[in-house]
């Protein structure tokens, strides 16, 4: 499955989609990009007249980019060929820079295991810069429904 197949599969749509372009993908990982319009709805209350992406947006973008993308991959290649469906199940992020309004951020996500069903990754988010905004571990679990 290619770059541009895997985004099809994604079970999300605007505005709570968070991925732009996947720059690269294989069976150890992902690296992908996103840009924060500036016109986003939660930016009118986060924070009043300083607006910042909050983290749970960022956590988001990393578990699309790096943990959905990758489990596509990954469960597209084995034998049925069919993509799975990625459920989050936990996170442990360090946030270290703030996200403003229009800057774009590279997510690029190292496949720890993937076995039994659960996929574990290292995820790193950085700004334009190439600063680290944040990092940390991410992992779910491989479904063939959305329900379970």
């Amino acid at each position: 499955m290619n770059k541009e197949e895997i985004l099809t599969h994604l079970p999300y749509s605007k505005p709570f989609l968070f991925v732009d372009e996947l720059l690269s993908i294989d069976e150890n990982g992902s690296v992908g990009t996103y840009t924060y319009d500036k016109d986003l709805d939660f930016y009118k209350g986060h924070f009043k007249d300083h607006p910042v992406t909050p983290g749970v947006i960022l956590t988001e973008t990393m578990a699309q980019i790096g943990l959905v993308c990758l489990g596509i991959y990954l469960t597209a290649t084995a034998a049925s060929g069919l993509p799975g469906h990625v459920m989050l199940t936990s996170t442990a992020i360090d946030f270290m820079k703030p996200v403003f309004p229009g800057e774009k951020v590279t997510v690029t996500t190292e496949k720890v295991y993937f076995r039994f069903k659960k996929l574990h990754c290292n995820v790193q988010m950085t700004n334009e810069a190439g600063e680290v905004v944040c990092k940390g571990t991410i992992s779910g679990m491989v479904t063939n429904k959305m329900n379970g």
